[in-house]
């Protein structure tokens, strides 16, 4: 049988990239240390995908600075106006090499999942996304509640980029990679 041409190759993998969105998930600078080095594998992914035109859905954490409308675990953080992302601190701006640039779309949580008490889903459904590709950090907490999430709402395709995400250490960051690929069942 011969291989297909490459324009339709070509036509094939456009459209589906046009499905496709990828969530850049809490890449600010107060989220520093539990990225490591992993900074420059999501820089790169983030440009393969706009190449591709994939839509660049940038996911961020900003609480009121006095941490109202932060997790109840997490509100001692939040003392004399300032806390980790609060609204309009330093520590709330994405990291040195990645920008949000015209087309991509911003979302703010303040919670794990990208999909609690916001309107991805909505917005994914809209723009026609059916798979998603997502980086960024903390593999156990954001990245897998959102992955999670998104299985649960019938995403066809959910990739997670084993080396454009992490944990706090390698061991949390692969324990959490297998279990997520355990996601699925296959017969």
């Amino acid at each position: 049988m011969p291989f297909p041409p490459r324009a339709s190759i070509a036509m094939a993998a456009s459209a589906i990239w046009k499905e496709t969105a990828m969530l850049v998930i809490d890449m600010q600078s107060d989220a520093r240390p539990r990225w490591g080095g992993h900074c420059s594998s999501v820089i790169r992914a983030v440009s393969v995908a706009r190449e591709r035109g994939i839509l660049l859905v940038w996911v961020v954490r900003e609480h009121d600075p006095r941490g109202r409308d932060v997790e109840l675990f997490r509100r001692h953080l939040y003392v004399n106006g300032t806390g980790p992302t609060a609204k309009g601190s330093e520590g709330a701006e994405l990291v040195d090499g990645l920008v949000i640039k015209e087309g991509d779309y911003k979302l703010t949580k303040t919670r794990f999942s990208a999909f609690f008490a916001t309107h991805l889903h909505s917005l994914l459904r809209g723009s026609g996304i059916s798979r998603l590709v997502v980086v960024g950090v903390q593999t156990p907490n954001c990245i897998r509640q959102t992955v999670f999430d998104a299985v649960a709402l019938d995403y066809q395709q959910v990739t997670v980029i084993s080396d454009a995400t992490a944990a706090a250490t390698p061991e949390v960051h692969s324990a959490n990679i297998v279990d997520m690929k355990n996601v699925e069942w296959r017969r």
